[in-house]
């Protein structure tokens, strides 16, 4: 699978500044479960989450960082920097890498003491590695994560190696969403806990050079004439002190104090407030999974007279298979619902692996909450600031939406500020970042909570969440009966099993409406896709907003577009617009590329993948953004073929042509 990187901005690796062994202790950030993500999240004191979970306000350091007013501002700005970011999750250190790949370096801060130890957010999408492609990061990514096959699968079960009540096909073995996985992404599904993530992340973004400072807590920004000045913490000198910088970035978890300073509006749903926690355990089972093989096991025990969170587990295989993180529901409540000793802890995990004598060891505990929460803005208007990641969207890991879609705000956000900075676009391209990025966070978040309850309906069917034990035991015994009853029971929960954990469309579906999409040439409004079809298929078009389809041959068409250029796709009889796109990238000094795909033209499509998905005319034309978003197309060549590619590129830009881009005329 070739890689492609743009030859005028090559990157070439480094010695690592970070190194995964240099990682030490609990950092605060949350793991993600269920069928895939977790998240993090960094109120002031622990490491900066990009996921979406939030923390339990426990930390001994959060209450012992000073209040933003809490002393005389008598600190002096210690470092000047063009871009700052706040936070060195997923959502902030990929910023920094995306960044890079511009040629824009700055500060990252983080108030961990180093890159996250637990492991947290696991599954990384296709889509998102599609976004570490463009940077010539797949390959890394990919080497350090355990192989797709451990993905394909998961069950529920009364233990680990024990009954099983049945299983469910994920996105990589499910057979509705296989032949879309294939046609649609040269990538796939790879489990990568953010152990391992992060490393690869800051290790890229200080080898290209960015400064990173952990032990370094964000209080509070002014907003000057020519940018912001920070005040920060180290928590290591004890000491204030302040950064300049013109542009500021929130990648600082649910917990994030530059969106409450911006005071952005956040819309909290009615599932916000659950509490749970991950317990993270060495344990060797792999005598015992060979025919047990999946990377999450639901562990459902109705017959045990013990809290909900002892009956109803789930177990993830971190690394096979002898590390292992169990994630428990803890009941509702305002205060904080104790936690059982390692050593009652230890009598829990016994019964469900299901067989007590596996030796046992646990390395760490944390707690989270379940979040349901979006803002409905990730900018103040300001166009200067802007936050990203579980900063403004949070929710439960269900569905592994939560550390992609922090990766993918950065992928989004990265290239406008640096065609801004450049000079080459007007600052009006940067609206379009909450345009774009906000209705997929509302998107998300919704969607990993309707999964949350529907999981929970099924496993109502099981007579687990009843209180007493008795009417539990007979309840799984109606399960197990020869019966109507018994049979109704079973083909629900096969039902619900057989299409809830494969929905490949929230990871690779896009539909971006902004100023940054030109859609006036378009005669008619793009297909209406229901949430469900929205959820389950991938939708490839060509429609101006829609991600540029992949068709592969010896490389992917996604690799002809992206690495930092605008990029035209055309034809046979197109030759009209790679003229026209080498004349717009002089005049306007932008960085383009233009393609012809066809028999005899400079990449052939031999099985015709293109023609199927390409929507236009052998001599038509995509202009595709350097997030490989469709921005517009032409259905044929005409004489103004220059002309409209112009102004079309204008429009994207903003810059000498008005804001025309968002929706055809009525």
């Amino acid at each position: 699978m070739d890689i492609l990187v743009n030859p005028g901005n090559p990157i070439k690796p480094a010695e690592p500044a970070i190194r995964a062994e240099d990682i030490n202790d609990d950092d605060g950030k949350e793991q993600d479960h269920h069928t895939g993500n977790a998240t993090s999240n960094e109120p002031s004191g622990s490491h900066t989450s990009d996921e979406p979970r939030t923390q339990l306000p426990t930390d001994t350091f959060t209450s012992s960082l000073p209040a933003p007013n809490s002393q005389p501002h008598d600190s002096k700005i210690a470092l000047e920097t063009p871009y700052l970011i706040i936070g060195s999750g997923p959502a902030g250190a990929s910023l920094a890498c995306f960044l890079s790949s511009n040629n824009l370096h700055g500060v990252l801060l983080s108030s961990a003491d180093g890159p996250a130890r637990e492991p947290r957010a696991h599954i990384t999408s296709p889509s998102t590695l599609e976004c570490l492609r463009d940077i010539d990061l797949s390959c890394e990514a990919v080497k350090a994560s355990s192989p797709g096959r451990y993905l394909e699968t998961i069950r529920w079960c009364h233990d680990l190696v024990g009954i099983e009540y049945g299983r469910a096909r994920s996105w990589q073995n499910h057979p509705s969403t296989l032949s879309d996985l294939n046609l649609t992404t040269p990538c796939e599904f790879i489990d990568l806990p953010q152990s391992l993530l992060e490393p690869i992340l800051l290790r890229r973004a200080t080898s290209t050079g960015w400064k990173l400072r952990f032990n370094t807590a964000f209080l509070h920004f002014e907003r000057r004439e020519e940018g912001f000045v920070s005040e920060v913490y180290d928590s290591m000198l004890q000491q204030r002190y302040k950064i300049k910088s013109k542009y500021l970035f929130g990648c600082d978890g649910s917990g994030s104090r530059l969106v409450a300073q911006l005071a952005l509006p956040l819309r909290q749903g009615p599932e916000a407030g659950g509490q749970a926690a991950n317990i993270l355990v060495e344990a060797n089972l792999a005598k015992h999974m060979p025919n047990r093989e999946a990377f999450l096991h639901w562990i459902i025990q109705p017959e045990q007279d013990v809290p909900i969170w002892g009956r109803l587990t789930i177990a993830r295989m971190v690394r096979p298979w002898d590390l292992w993180m169990f994630i428990i529901i803890l009941p509702p409540g305002g205060g904080e619902v104790p936690l059982p000793s390692d050593e009652e802890f230890l009598g829990y995990i016994a019964r469900w692996i299901g067989d007590e004598s596996v030796p046992v060891k646990i390395l760490q505990r944390s707690r989270w909450r379940v979040n349901d929460v979006v803002a409905e803005r990730y900018d103040d208007g300001g166009r200067r600031v802007f936050a990203l990641g579980n900063a403004v969207h949070r929710h439960p890991p269900h569905n592994a939406l939560g550390s992609n879609t922090c990766i993918q705000d950065a992928f989004n956000l990265a290239w406008k500020v640096a065609y801004v900075e450049k000079g080459f676009a007007g600052e009006r391209l940067l609206d379009s970042y909450t345009s774009e990025r906000q209705p997929v966070g509302e998107r998300i978040v919704k969607k990993s909570n309707l999964t949350a309850r529907e999981i929970f309906k099924a496993v109502r069917n099981l007579g687990i969440l009843h209180e007493d034990v008795e009417v539990r035991r007979r309840q799984i015994g109606k399960f197990a009966a020869p019966t109507k009853e018994g049979r109704e029971m079973r083909l629900r929960l096969q039902g619900f099993l057989d299409t809830s954990f494969a929905e490949i469309g929230n990871h690779m579906n896009q539909r971006y409406v902004s100023g940054a999409v030109v859609r006036r040439d378009e005669k008619d409004e793009p297909e209406e896709w229901s949430s469900e079809e929205w959820a389950q298929h991938v939708l490839r078009s060509t429609y101006p907003g829609h991600k540029l389809p992949h068709a592969e041959g010896k490389i992917s068409t996604l690799d002809l577009a992206g690495h930092g250029a605008f990029c035209v796709i055309t034809g046979i009889g197109g030759e009209a617009w790679k003229a026209a796109a080498e004349d717009i990238g002089k005049k306007l000094g932008i960085p383009f590329s233009a393609y012809s795909i066809g028999f005899g033209q400079d990449w052939e499509d031999s099985w015709g993948d293109w023609a199927r998905v390409r929507e236009i005319e052998e001599s038509g034309c995509l202009l595709c953004r350097p997030d490989r978003t469709i921005a517009w197309r032409s259905m044929e060549v005409s004489e103004n073929a220059a002309d409209r590619l112009m102004s079309a590129v204008k429009t994207v830009l903003g810059i000498g042509g008005g804001n025309q881009g968002a929706s055809p005329p009525s």
